[in-house]
């Protein structure tokens, strides 16, 4: 698309007093999407630039992670569409398998029914309808924060042509013997009745106990400690350290299981810790991954003591109790045989529980789907070591490699109904069959399919290239893939990042998924606390959008976004951007009802004044730091020097500076309304992508143009007559401003104290010759509220600086005598506080024992009490004599 052909307007007129989000953000987004700007073209001979979206869960909303990340990705895809790209950003959202069967089940339960009473294919038609009916809630918010993502191009993770992909995936891994079948301990919920990955288990101290049991018969004795009693029915050893002395007699023995008939063996294993408690650890193969590994090396067997609602299902008296029934059974019949040797209630310890019911997660013997990872994982670590691709900020590289490193096989089967099914076929004489997408199902009695489906993470692992048509060779894949970079939290570096490289890089012969990995921190509360619904401290970003805009939410996202750290956030400070958005409105508005335009070239450098060579000059310097800071994701940073810009020396600086030259007309007016046009043209574009709505609104009327989104990104502004590379600078007018700045901050900072308002008119006199604020007496007059000197002046308070000196008549503003006594007092402290410090740096015995950093605090404690004694004393010389 092509910027900007059609003529600008007179528009000073066109715009409200007043901005007001609703009115304009809505219709913004909407013509933004119908006019086509947000779609890609993989035709275009522009270089692409891709982003794909994190996808959100079909049963979410938009909270203030989401209105994060996405804030993101929409500044780097905007900017970059600015740049001359074809930027893509590519939206859609994940099926979600267990979150989104579970929603469905609570509509069943409410009508008394459950899954099974549907049947499967049933039940998947039901969860289909709920997805048409109430999923993607989140994309319609999005539309509302102003993502400018391609909408014809949004994907869920079970349309026909990621299905395609996962089977195709699943095939070619299968056929290189990449994915195995076979019986592993597993995190098992209880609840939602499926296996779940070890980074879907959260981890939290609980208060449990702690009890000491006495295995075996008389000489041949140990005991062991647990928090998990109930499994002890399930051990088939107790384990001991091969050098541990105290136990070498009873290695290889058999001793008696308390409450079965069964024994046990004694088995040597450098697992276990002579130094923690006892030195023994019981063997429980089918309940825990650790006492498994110890299982496999000693040919023990597995013994299954629960079923998969954490039921147990042997051994008489306690068959049919529940896990925890169960527990306290085993302690008190263990109780009275007297085998209790220790306990401790509570007994705080770490325990899984699943991240999306919170049921305690049961650690089970089950028949399961793995990836073999040791290649893929590999791989993954190799193309981060090699620079293909960059992980950002740099920090976070160790803690990739600590995960990719070291990657267990992973479990990809769910006990679900909802998601891909597991395209493998069983015979009815033991043949087992992997199909791909184009191959027909076996047919005949006795054929079934696997009743499991994948985890949600393998199909989402593939999200950089199925999305793209793959595994057909469409042109959107070869145009956008590999992505640019990944935008995401790096709380999921385990979940989702690794799973995509390792995926990309197989899939795509070893072509990367994304160049950057850009790893954001997470959103808390203003006090820095996780946001949770137990604390009372969720935000939803839309109540905000309502109040202050979409604008004002963003800015305030981006601001605090420094690369792989938390972002704190609280309703005052999207107020303050809510204020800095009308900030740019009103002062836009003022631009332009003083003739402010981008109408013709700029003057030449010998037409403009020192004020605007200065701003220029400035214009220039933030482009080449807003550019440095986005190459290198300081989104904090690049926008606190564009609020610094626009606010303080845009609105604050040049417009009040230029006040008397608008006012006035003239030549002069029309050379400065014509540079403060161009610094509000490269402004507004500086700013766009991180709060789009105000600020196209505000360049479409100043420029008469079509729209920001499709405008240019800025380049350095050029002054004819003063070419230099990076464009036009000016230090001596850098200077020369600096010079007013400085006067005007200390006439302020003597004001303030004297209690006066900015605004209120005091009369002076302005001795500013032989410097170069000669030239600006009537700005600075008008910048500080100075009035003419007038007949009765006289003198209260006279102020050097800067080489000049301003007389201020005070008279009938301040009481003289109290303010003297007020500065006396403020003396006679700073002067015992000099007295003290002094004192402590002149005590040798002092110095040799007191710590540097003691010694360098007391040093800043002197040096700030010479500089108020010379302030003060300054401020009292000023002051009148009685």
């Amino acid at each position: 698309m092509t910027e900007n052909t059609q003529t600008p307007s007179s528009p000073d007129s066109e715009l409200p007093t007043a901005y007001t989000p609703a009115d304009v953000e809505g219709k913004l987004y909407e013509r933004w999407v119908e006019r086509g700007y947000f779609t890609a073209d993989p035709a275009s001979e522009k270089p692409p630039y891709t982003i794909v979206i994190p996808p959100p869960n079909v049963t979410g909303s938009l909270h203030l992670g989401h209105a994060f990340q996405h804030t993101l990705m929409d500044a780097l895809t905007r900017r970059k569409r600015m740049q001359g790209y074809e930027s893509l950003w590519l939206p859609g959202m994940d099926h979600a398998g267990i979150a989104t069967q579970n929603k469905v089940e609570q509509q069943l339960a409410e009508e008394g029914k459950s899954r099974h009473d549907l049947g499967r294919e049933a039940f998947v038609e039901r969860v289909w309808q709920w997805k048409e009916e109430y999923g993607g809630k989140i994309l319609g918010q999005m539309r509302r924060l102003g993502d400018g993502v391609d909408w014809s191009r949004e994907r869920f993770t079970m349309d026909e042509g990621l299905s395609k992909a996962v089977q195709t995936i699943f095939k070619k891994l299968y056929d290189d013997g990449l994915i195995y079948r076979a019986e592993r301990i597993i995190n098992w919920c209880p609840r939602c009745l499926t296996a779940i990955s070890d980074i879907e288990v959260e981890y939290q101290e609980d208060a449990g106990e702690l009890v000491s049991i006495q295995y075996g018969e008389g000489e041949d004795t140990l005991v062991v400690a647990t928090t998990r009693a109930e499994t002890m029915l399930g051990d088939t050893a107790v384990a001991v350290h091969p050098d541990d002395e105290r136990y070498k007699h009873l290695v290889g023995k058999q001793i008696k299981l308390p409450l079965t008939d069964r024994t046990i063996p004694v088995v040597a294993d450098t697992h276990v810790d002579p130094e923690f408690g006892t030195g023994c650890v019981k063997v429980t193969p089918a309940h825990d991954p650790n006492d498994f590994a110890i299982g496999q090396r000693h040919n023990l067997p597995n013994m299954t003591i629960m079923d998969e609602h954490g039921v147990i299902t042997v051994h008489g008296p306690f068959l049919g109790l529940d896990r925890y029934e169960a527990r306290s059974a085993v302690v008190g019949a263990l109780r009275e045989q007297g085998r209790i040797v220790a306990e401790k209630r509570p007994y705080l310890h770490s325990v899984g529980h699943c991240s999306r019911c919170s049921t305690t997660v049961e650690p089970r013997l089950s028949l399961q789907w793995w990836v073999k990872v040791e290649t893929l994982a590999k791989a993954a670590g190799d193309a981060v070591r090699d620079g293909r691709v960059a992980i950002h900020p740099v920090e976070m590289e160790k803690r990739y490699f600590d995960w990719v490193d070291n990657l267990n096989d992973w479990c990809i089967s769910r006990q679900l109904w909802w998601g891909h099914r597991i395209p493998v076929w069983y015979g009815p004489a033991g043949e087992v069959v992997c199909l791909g997408p184009d191959d027909e199902a076996p047919t005949g009695e006795g054929w079934t399919q696997d009743t499991d489906v994948l985890d949600t993470w393998f199909s989402s692992g593939l999200w950089p290239f199925s999305t793209l048509g793959w595994p057909e060779k469409t042109p959107d894949l070869e145009k956008f893939y590999s992505t640019d970079v990944l935008v995401t939290g790096h709380d999921i570096i385990f979940f989702w990042v690794a799973r995509m490289m390792m995926f990309g890089l197989y899939a795509m012969d070893g072509e990367v998924p994304f160049k950057t990995i850009a790893l954001t921190g997470l959103v808390r509360d203003e006090r820095g606390k996780k946001m949770s619904k137990s604390f009372g401290n969720v935000v939803d970003p839309l109540d905000w959008m309502d109040k202050y805009g979409s604008d004002a939410v963003r800015f305030t996202l981006a601001k605090g976004a420094n690369p792989g750290t938390d972002v704190p956030i609280g309703e005052d400070w999207v107020q303050a951007s809510s204020k800095f958005a009308n900030k740019i409105w009103n002062a836009t508005r003022f631009a332009l009802m003083n003739g402010a335009t981008i109408e013709g070239e700029l003057p030449p450098a010998e037409q403009l004044s020192a004020t605007d060579r200065w701003i220029l000059s400035r214009l220039n310097k933030t482009i080449a730091q807003v550019d440095a800071y986005y190459e290198d994701f300081q989104f904090s940073k690049l926008s606190e020097a564009l609020y610094h810009f626009a606010w303080d020396e845009v609105f604050d600086w040049y417009v009040e500076l230029s006040k008397t030259t608008f006012f006035a007309g003239g030549e002069q007016a029309k050379v400065s309304a014509r540079v403060l046009g161009e610094v509000l043209d490269v402004m507004l574009r500086l700013l766009h992508p991180v709060v789009p709505f105000v600020t196209e609104t505000l360049w479409t009327t100043l420029t008469g143009r079509e729209s920001l989104v499709i405008a240019d990104w800025p380049k350095a502004v050029s002054v004819p007559g003063a070419d230099a590379p990076g464009g036009f600078r000016d230090d001596a007018a850098e200077a020369e401003i600096g010079s007013i700045q400085t006067l005007t901050k200390e006439v302020r900072r003597f004001r303030k104290e004297q209690g006066l308002d900015d605004k209120q008119k005091v009369p002076a006199r302005l001795d500013l010759t032989g410097t170069v604020l000669a030239a600006h007496e009537a700005a600075i007059r008008q910048v500080l509220r100075l009035q003419p000197e007038g007949e009765s002046f006289s003198a209260t308070a006279t102020l050097p600086v800067a080489g000049a000196t301003v007389a201020l008549d005070l008279s009938g503003t301040i009481d003289v005598d109290a303010e003297r006594k007020r500065l006396t007092k403020d003396l006679g402290a700073a002067e015992k506080e000099k007295q003290q410090a002094e004192a402590k740096l002149g005590n040798e015995a002092f110095l040799a024992k007191a710590p540097d950093n003691v010694v360098d605090k007391i040093k800043g404690r002197l040096a700030k009490a010479e500089a108020d004694i010379a302030r003060i004393q300054a401020q009292l010389e000023t002051l009148p004599t009685a």
